[in-house]
């Protein structure tokens, strides 16, 4: 048996094209379902191709899901933070330039008071990411 512990992030009508940004820089592979594909009971005919579920999993076994709220539902953006942590140098600061690009960069990839490796930034689309490179101790 497994637990898997992963982000849904809610958008407002930009899912499909976050969804398919994060795919683009992190990638792996990418499911979307809209609210027609499952029914779309109650629904205006205007968000029905808006996208009720995606799951992105990546070649490391990363999960991000996200979703577009209806408009009769309240979003707020914010109040979380989607972190990359690990020790490959090189694919973290890809991750890191291309999902910034676009986006805010509140703290470059720079060294971190704790040893590693560290940088912040929101994304075009409002999500507050984190990531944090460790740096082998001598």
């Amino acid at each position: 048996m497994t637990i898997e512990l992963c982000p849904y992030l809610h958008f407002r009508d930009v899912a499909r094209e976050a969804m398919e940004h994060y795919q683009s820089v992190l990638g792996g592979e990418l499911t979307l379902s809209t609210f027609r594909d499952m029914g779309g009971a109650g629904m205006d005919e205007s968000e029905m191709d808006k996208v009720m579920h995606g799951r992105l999993v990546t070649p490391e076994g990363l999960v991000l899901m996200g979703a577009d709220t209806p408009s009769s539902m309240d979003v707020t953006p914010g109040g979380y933070s989607v972190s990359l942590s690990g020790d490959d140098e090189d694919r973290l600061r890809s991750c890191f330039d291309g999902l910034s690009a676009g986006g805010t960069v509140g703290e470059p990839l720079v060294a971190a008071p704790w040893g590693d490796v560290f940088g912040m930034f929101t994304d075009r689309f409002g999500v507050e990411w984190m990531v944090n490179i460790s740096v082998p101790t001598a």
